[in-house]
C-alpha cells in the first residue's frame, strides 16, 4: 500500500461493516458550477465497479480525477471521519496542526457562508480530497494516472508523490489568500454558460474585449464553458450569449475571477511561494489540467501551476486524452459529483464514479487491487 507522501502509514480503514447503513442525504452545492451537475447514481450499497455485487474486473485502468473549488458543501466529511477515523480523521488532524486552521470543524459542520470564503474554501477541498485518498490506499486502491481539476491538481500531485500533504496544504492556503486578495480589490465574476458550443463562447469574449478583461476560464464539458473577468464585462457576455441561444447562464458564487489574466498580479509572489516547497518527480502519470497533456518532470509541474493561475482549465482535453490512453473507469477522489457529471457529458460511454459517501468508498474497495498494473510515467 502506498501512502500519501508526507503521512504516517496506515494499515486498514478501521470501520464496522453496520457503518455502512448510515447515510447523509446529499444537500445542494454551495456553489453555482456545482448545481449545474444533475446527480448521477451514485456507486453505492450491491454495486461494484463490474455492476454486480462483489464481481471482479479485470484490465481496469483507473484515472483518478480529484475536484476543485465548487465542490465544497456543509458537512462535506462528516460522514468520512465518522466512518473513518483513523485514516481519514488523521489527514484532518494532520491539516488543523499544519495550517493552525479549524478544518475537521469546517469540513463536517461548518457553514455554507464559511466555506465560500476562498481562503477557507481550498484547503478544505484539499484536505477532503486527501483524506479520501489515503482511505483508498489503505484498503488497497491505486490509480493507473491522475488528474486534478484547478484546485485538485495539488491533491492529484501529491497521489502522484510530487508534493507532500503538508506542501499540499500550505500551497493551497497560500494560493486562496492570494486570490481572495484579487477579489478584494478587483470588481470580478465568472459565470457558466450552458448550451453553447466552447467556440461559440470563445467568440463573444472577443467581441467584447472593449468592455474589458473577460476570458475562458475552464472547459468543462461540452455544453458548459466558464468565463471569467471583470463584473462589467462578464455580464455582457451572459448577454450576448443569451441571445446567442445559451440554454442558461449562471452566475458563479466565487470570491474572485479565477483563471484570466486578472490573477497576474499574484502570478509571481505565487511563483516564489512555490519555489519554497520541494517537488519531486512523478510517480505515476499525471496530466495537467493546464494542456490537457502529461506533466513529466517535477520542473515543469512548478511552472504548470504558476500557469494555472491565469489560464484555464482544459478539463474536456484532460479526460478525452485520459480516455485515449486507454483509462476506463474515472473516479473522482474528493467532496461532491461535480466532475463524474462532466465525465458522463465527456465521455458517456465510460465509468465514472464519486466517492462522496462512504458507501461509494467501500464498493470501490471491494475491487481494489484488480485492475491492470500501474502503467510506467510516459517518458
Amino acid at each position: 500500500m502506498t501512502r500519501i507522501p508526507g503521512t504516517a502509514t496506515v494499515h486498514r480503514p478501521d470501520a464496522k461493516a453496520s457503518d455502512t447503513k448510515v447515510s447523509r442525504a446529499e444537500v445542494a452545492r454551495a456553489e453555482a458550477l456545482g448545481a449545474q451537475v444533475p446527480q448521477a447514481p451514485a456507486f453505492g450499497a450491491g454495486q461494484t465497479a463490474g455492476g454486480a455485487a462483489g464481481e471482479r474486473v479485470p484490465g481496469t485502468r483507473c484515472l483518478a480525477m480529484f475536484p476543485g473549488q465548487g465542490s465544497q458543501r456543509p458537512g462535506m466529511a462528516a460522514d468520512l471521519v465518522r466512518r473513518y477515523p483513523d485514516t481519514a480523521g488523521r489527514i484532518f488532524a494532520m491539516a488543523d496542526d499544519v495550517l493552525g486552521l479549524p478544518l475537521t470543524k469546517l469540513c463536517v459542520s461548518g457553514s455554507a457562508e464559511e466555506l465560500r470564503r476562498t481562503d477557507v474554501t481550498q484547503p478544505a477541498i484539499a484536505a477532503t480530497s486527501l483524506a479520501v485518498l489515503e482511505v483508498l490506499r489503505a484498503g488497497g486502491f491505486e490509480a493507473s494516472g491522475v488528474a486534478g481539476h484547478s484546485l485538485g491538481e495539488y491533491a492529484a500531485l501529491a497521489a502522484a508523490g510530487v508534493l507532500d500533504a503538508q506542501s499540499v496544504l500550505r500551497l493551497v492556503r497560500r494560493r486562496g489568500e492570494l486570490m481572495a486578495e484579487v477579489g478584494s480589490r478587483t470588481p470580478g465574476a465568472m459565470a457558466a454558460v450552458i448550451g453553447l458550443p466552447a467556440e461559440r463562447v470563445e467568440a463573444l469574449c472577443r467581441d467584447v474585449t472593449g468592455t474589458g478583461v473577460v476570458e475562458i476560464a475552464n472547459y468543462n464539458d461540452p455544453g458548459q464553458t466558464v468565463v471569467s473577468g471583470l463584473t462589467e464585462a462578464v455580464a455582457h457576455i451572459e448577454t450576448l450569449a443569451a441571445r446567442a441561444g445559451a440554454e442558461r447562464i449562471v452566475r458563479l458564487d466565487v470570491g474572485a475571477p479565477f483563471h484570466c489574466s486578472l490573477m497576474r498580479d499574484i502570478e509571481a509572489e505565487f511563483g516564489a511561494e512555490l519555489d519554497r516547497h520541494v517537488f519531486a518527480e512523478p510517480q505515476l502519470p499525471v496530466l495537467s489540467a493546464v494542456t490537457g497533456g502529461y506533466v513529466r518532470r517535477a520542473e515543469e509541474v512548478r511552472l504548470l501551476l504558476r500557469r494555472q493561475l491565469v489560464e484555464p482549465v482544459r478539463w474536456v482535453d484532460t479526460v478525452r486524452r485520459a480516455v485515449a490512453d486507454g483509462h476506463n473507469l474515472l473516479v473522482e477522489v474528493g467532496p461532491g459529483r461535480v466532475l463524474t457529471g462532466f465525465a458522463k457529458r465527456i465521455v458517456p460511454d465510460v465509468r465514472a464514479l464519486g466517492t462522496a459517501r462512504p458507501q461509494a468508498i467501500d464498493a470501490l474497495l471491494a475491487t481494489a487491487g484488480q485492475g491492470a498494473p500501474r502503467p510506467a510515467v510516459p517518458a
